[in-house]
């Protein structure tokens, strides 16, 4: 009897150690699906960008043609310098840049420096500035004023270095009155030049000269018409006229005889 059911016991042990619980398919079935689902959607996702990549791509070579064709179809030009224009003598002349300041002369100060305002408040702006070799003469020179032949006026021209002749009373030195004479109509200027004596030395001098400031008629010196805006030199003797005035302005010195 004990025999049997250590016997039975034995069995039992061995069934039991030997014996796996078998798995139901609803129990395993889970894991892979979930395999699966994973590699279905890393799959998915990398088809994304394998789309995502080609179409960028596409994109940037379409730019990059585009960007082609215009360039070699109408080139840009990247110059930072300015444009230039020519004028009609031919030269070329820098547009100025707006955007950047312009310290060319304008010629408004020069108007400005210019400009002899009266008590009146009206204004005139000179058309005539002296030369840098302007000086005032050693001689004592005068003009005698003569209509026909009778004197009428004698005028010391020697005080300073220029004297401006018009209409204009505000601005001229010496005035003139005939309707033929323009407001700015000439100048007397002293300048300082070298000449050669008769032994061939260079020396300075100061001498006079006259100046037409292009004006309507015309100045004369001995009877004929002098070059407009043109220095001309003056002697002992010569007659000036301005315009179409009978005056004449005799010009002579301490030391003439």
């Amino acid at each position: 009897m004990d025999r049997d059911n250590g016997r039975q016991s034995a069995r039992d042990r061995d069934d039991g150690r030997d014996y796996k619980k078998p798995r139901r398919d609803d129990e395993r079935r889970p894991g892979r699906d979930t395999r699966d689902y994973d590699e279905r959607r890393r799959e998915r996702e990398r088809e994304r960008d394998r789309e995502r990549y080609d179409s960028r791509s596409a994109r940037d070579r379409e730019h990059t043609s585009s960007r082609g064709q215009r360039r070699s179809a109408s080139p840009r030009s990247r110059s930072s310098k300015p444009q230039e224009t020519r004028s009609r003598s031919g030269s070329v002349d820098p547009v100025a840049d707006k955007s950047k300041p312009n310290f060319a002369p304008s010629g408004l100060l020069a108007a400005e420096t210019n400009t002899v305002k009266a008590v009146d408040g009206t204004s005139t702006v000179l058309k005539y500035n002296e030369p840098p070799e302007a000086r005032k003469p050693i001689l004592g020179w005068r003009l005698y004023v003569f209509k026909d032949t009778e004197q009428v006026e004698l005028l010391h021209i020697h005080r300073q270095s220029a004297y401006l002749v018009g209409r204009d009373r505000l601005v001229a030195d010496i005035a003139l009155d005939h309707p033929s004479c323009s407001k700015q109509h000439a100048a007397f200027q002293y300048r300082y030049i070298q000449e050669k004596d008769e032994y061939g030395t260079s020396k300075g001098v100061v001498k006079p000269f006259v100046i037409d400031l292009e004006s309507t008629n015309g100045t004369l010196v001995n009877d004929e018409a002098i070059p407009p805006a043109r220095y001309y030199e003056l002697k002992a003797g010569d007659v000036i006229k301005f315009g179409l005035s009978t005056r004449e302005y005799v010009l002579l010195h301490d030391e003439a005889s």
